[in-house]
């Protein structure tokens, strides 16, 4: 890791890099109402979610996440992995949406662009937290650090829109300057689901959480709750989040980005709730990251599935062994038991599950696919979601969940 005064003079050069990005582009988010949205998890959904409310509500509105950007109408990519755009392509975006007399932006901003002044000269009008777990702690350090910097998105904002039920909403109110407005399923909160009916296409207890987060925001301006409600009935769930994937083979394969602790604890409970059979889940840990996270989500997989194969997952300059090693002690930690790719598996053995070591991801996809899955059995392969490449070394390859899973599906062994 960084030491502090590096980072501190890393951070120097963004504040500089800001400012000149700011003055470039003439103070573009000065003219538009910017809503802000930040958390661990359910930040990337719940922005679509509120730009496609704010759509069908016949508002001008604009979106840049961590996947793309929408403006005008336009699609435009914002980058391989997941971060908030540099100050630069940022203030960019934020100018072509003006162009457009565009009145709203519904921004996603990470912990990193908080941290590193990305957001400088933007005036968060409704700042939004969907949660803070454990996350980046390769960056931040501590978890006081890093909610310290999520945090930031309630500076001086009109309104602030936090989750009732999050375990640090005590913390987060006590900041609170403005408005503040909450959601969750508690009743004590503002948006709850008591306030409006919610039918969602696809399953996931955390995307409830999300819909509330996102009716928070469209009632904050006004949106009527027959117009909410129709939209988050009709939206379609993002490329990589509980993306399912048909298939002919009896058992149900869901692609998801959950690459956090708190996230692969979701997905894994919702894929409890769906069936009755065996939970399977594939996911590798990012090189160069947050290492306590690694024996942390084995942990989770020993005790939220029945089978895990663990793999690669952007290494980058670490070894892949070695992160698998790291997340397999979790797993062992809990009685997980390991097997090799060519053992015989008991699956009726009602209170031992298993786990693989299949460093190569493709390998690993096959291997589930074509040996461990079975007839109404639910699938999940984490961590890399709609992303397109994979880094090893300090080198990008290209990458394709969908079409991976989609490949493996097509050999019949």
């Amino acid at each position: 890791m960084e030491s502090y005064l590096v980072r501190k003079i890393k951070n120097a050069g963004h504040f500089i890099r800001a400012v000149a990005a700011v003055v470039l582009y003439g103070f573009p988010a000065k003219r538009i109402k910017i809503i802000g949205i930040t958390g661990t998890s359910g930040k990337t959904t719940t922005a679509h979610l509120v730009y496609e409310i704010f759509k069908s509500a016949g508002k001008k509105v604009a979106l840049i996440s961590t996947i793309s950007a929408v403006i005008n109408g336009e699609t435009i990519d914002t980058g391989l992995h997941v971060t908030t755009p540099s100050s630069y392509h940022l203030q960019k975006l934020l100018k072509k949406a003006l162009k457009f007399q565009t009145e709203y932006v519904v921004l996603e901003v990470t912990s990193h662009a908080l941290d590193q002044y990305r957001t400088l000269g933007i005036p968060i009008d409704a700042g939004v937290i969907t949660n803070i777990t454990h996350e980046h702690l390769d960056y931040h350090r501590t978890f006081g650090k890093y909610r310290e910097a999520k945090e930031k998105i309630l500076k001086n904002n009109r309104v602030s829109i936090l989750n009732y039920d999050d375990r640090n909403f005590q913390y987060l109110k006590s900041k609170v300057k403005g408005k503040l407005v909450t959601f969750g399923k508690s009743k004590n909160a503002s948006v709850n689901p008591s306030t409006l009916k919610i039918k969602l296409n696809f399953p996931g207890e955390f995307n409830e959480e999300n819909a509330l987060a996102g009716a928070a925001v469209s009632l904050v301006y006004g949106i009527d709750v027959k117009t909410i409600e129709k939209a988050i009935k009709n939206f379609i769930t993002l490329p990589g989040r509980m993306e399912e994937v048909p298939n002919r083979r009896g058992f149900k394969i869901v692609i998801d980005f959950a690459h956090k602790p708190d996230a692969l604890k979701k997905v894994l409970l919702t894929a409890r709730d769906i069936t009755k059979r065996k939970v399977i889940v594939v996911f590798g840990c990012a090189g160069l990251r947050d290492t306590e996270k690694r024996s942390m989500m084995g942990e989770i997989a020993a005790t939220y599935s029945d089978f895990a194969v663990f793999t690669a997952e952007d290494p980058r300059t670490e070894d892949v062994k070695e992160i698998i090693r790291q997340i397999a002690n979790g797993a062992a930690c809990k009685g997980m038991v390991e097997l090799r790719k060519s053992a015989k598996i008991r699956r009726r053995a009602k209170k031992i599950n298993y786990f693989f070591r299949i460093p190569d991801r493709s390998e690993a996809i096959d291997f589930t696919i074509n040996t461990l899955a079975k007839p109404d059995d639910i699938v999940f392969f984490c961590g890399k979601g709609h992303e397109k490449s994979m880094c090893f070394g300090t080198k990008e390859y290209g990458w394709d969940e969908r079409k991976t899973v989609q490949k493996a599906l097509g050999k019949r062994i």
